[in-house]
């Protein structure tokens, strides 16, 4: 099997538990080092990597595929560079900051015959695998419309700096909003207009900490949310369609699982407990029936599996330019009809 030199423009949080374990469990890819600015702590973790200096020393070493997992509103810049290098890339969320800005990513991308995807992990998480199969086997008949959650309760400033600091790529919609907005599409395509209320709630806020979204279709529509208010969680997934309905909460345990430190696998990883399985109330064959649906497995290994396919066998990326280019143009839409109050359509 081809390895794939793999090398990361960050090691904090994102590179440390969302990247690396992945990296280092797939037998395609070889973690070459990361791009460290002032803590030099990858060596701990992987002895044998490298702690590049520099993006200029980094792009200059053999690696194939470089992770552009640094601040948002340094994507555009970086992501640039790499591929300007010669290099595959795959960029956290949100892709970019503008969709002028991810257009010409996928234009340069395109021109170079590189690929290009979106690290758009939580089409992989076990909640939203299992909404995907309830819609699949058509167990709510034709769906008029969806809520999609993601609630926390935290009314404090972060300590990150950069988090709070008003830049394009700070806040809670370029935070949260890409994996509410990504799923959405992922599951429903493209809708044809966007109505939003973004607002600012914790004291001393200098950066949108709460978005309700609304996407329209021609049959139905979506509803988005995030906050820090929201201390009696309700259900992450709400799906109502002609013949039932399907709740489910969030349960996916990847995250807080890497965070200790433990490492991903391809039998047990990201199973959740029984007690967070879906519930689903619906008709088949004119009977209704009320039942819990058992969770599916997440794993964002497939994420990575199809990325190595779709670098060493040409195959479409897991998650493409273009999917991070419909995020955009919704963000850009959101931004625009919370600021003007009124729907905007989408081209």
């Amino acid at each position: 099997m081809k390895k794939l030199k793999t090398a990361l423009l960050s090691y904090g949080m994102s590179g440390k538990v969302f990247h690396a374990p992945f990296l280092e469990m797939h037998p395609g890819f070889e973690l070459t080092g990361s791009w460290e600015r002032s803590k030099k702590l990858i060596q701990q973790d992987y002895p044998s990597v490298k702690s590049y200096s520099s993006l200029e020393e980094l792009l200059a070493d053999d690696a194939d595929l470089i992770i552009v997992n640094t601040p948002v509103d340094t994507h555009y810049e970086y992501a640039k560079k790499v591929l300007e290098a010669g290099k595959h890339a795959l960029v956290e969320k949100a892709f970019t900051t503008t969709v002028a800005e991810a257009e010409q990513l996928d234009i340069l991308a395109k021109q170079k015959g590189l690929k290009l995807a979106v690290f758009q992990n939580r089409r992989w998480d076990s909640d939203l695998k299992t909404v995907k199969q309830v819609l699949d086997q058509n167990l709510l008949g034709e769906v008029v419309e969806s809520e999609f959650r993601f609630d926390r309760y935290n009314p404090n400033l972060s300590p990150k700096a950069w988090k709070e600091d008003s830049n394009p790529g700070a806040g809670i919609l370029m935070d949260l909003g890409p994996h509410l907005i990504d799923q959405a599409v992922y599951l429903f395509g493209f809708p044809e207009a966007v109505f939003a209320d973004i607002r600012k709630l914790r004291e001393n806020s200098r950066v949108d900490d709460d978005f309700s979204i609304v996407l329209y279709y021609p049959d139905k529509r979506v509803k988005l949310h995030a906050g820090f208010f929201v201390r009696e969680g309700v259900p992450a997934y709400v799906v109502h369609g002609r013949k039932g309905s399907f709740l489910k909460q969030r349960g996916d345990t990847q995250e807080d699982v890497l965070k200790t430190g433990q490492k991903p696998n391809l039998d047990d990883w990201g199973t959740e407990p029984e007690d967070k399985a879906g519930f689903l109330h619906t008709e088949h064959d004119g009977e209704l029936f009320r039942k819990n649906i058992p969770t599916q497995q997440g794993n964002y290994y497939s994420l990575f599996d199809g990325l190595y396919k779709a670098i060493t066998e040409d195959t479409q990326e897991p998650v493409t330019a273009e999917d991070g280019i419909r995020v955009m143009k919704i963000i850009e839409a959101a931004q625009q009809s919370s600021k003007e109050k009124r729907v905007i359509a989408l081209k």
